[in-house]
């Protein structure tokens, strides 16, 4: 029988300039450009504003109020990595903090995403690790139970796999498949193009009702106009 506790230590993670290109677009262009999917909901709030990252997923699956794999994850980061922290069941504990990110900057991570708590956030502002949180807690963990490093994760309700494509900002986190990433990176791009030429359209006064042909539709739907 296979151990349930592992970590991989070698995974793969996409082209660099790919990962480049889905951070200039952003979360929102992204999850739009692939279909409205991705995207890991409302529960995870930056502990910044204004930053915006795109990285390969370190995926840590732990015991709630347990940060020994984080621990455990931190060898296996390479620079430009976001590690992706979930817990078997629900929880707010602050499982990261500033001394972790202070092991994890060294590795060159660039940011956490975690379904679970952070502490420090001051801290963590002013060295200029990046994170994505469920929540913000004082309240400490252990280091006791086993978990793993590189497997499939679910965040938010959107699965994670190892060398996915976390891209995150003020919008939140979304997340692109490995094998998408490419692709989605043309697609956010061709979305750039055309609502820079829709931006100057209405710009220059003409309604959205007209532009994108509205009108039609609210007929359809028996909306009127009274004066």
């Amino acid at each position: 029988m296979p151990n349930r506790h592992v970590v991989m230590r070698n995974i793969d993670r996409p082209a660099t300039d790919v990962v480049d290109r889905l951070a200039q677009a952003g979360v929102s262009t992204v999850h739009e450009a692939i279909g409205r999917r991705g995207f890991a909901g409302t529960g995870l709030e930056p502990n910044q504003q204004n930053v915006r990252v795109a990285g390969p997923a370190v995926t840590v699956s732990s015991h709630p109020g347990d940060n020994l794999m984080i621990h455990a994850a931190v060898e296996v980061c390479r620079p430009g990595d976001i590690l992706v922290v979930t817990t078997t069941s629900p929880s707010t504990d602050g499982m990261f903090g500033e001394l972790l990110a202070a092991s994890l900057a060294a590795r060159g991570v660039i940011g956490l995403v975690t379904a679970a708590g952070v502490r420090d956030t001051a801290e963590l502002r002013e060295m200029g690790f990046h994170v994505w949180a469920r929540s913000v807690s004082a309240q400490g963990t252990v280091k006791a139970s086993p978990g793993s490093v590189n497997v499939p994760v679910t965040l938010g309700g959107v699965t994670v796999s190892p060398g996915d494509v976390v891209v995150a900002d003020d919008d939140g986190v979304v997340v692109v498949p490995l094998a998408e990433a490419e692709e989605a990176a043309q697609l956010a791009e061709k979305r750039i193009a055309k609502e820079a030429t829709t931006r100057e359209v209405l710009r220059s006064g003409t309604l959205g009702v007209d532009y994108y042909g509205l009108r039609a539709r609210l007929a359809e739907l028996g909306v009127t106009y009274q004066d």
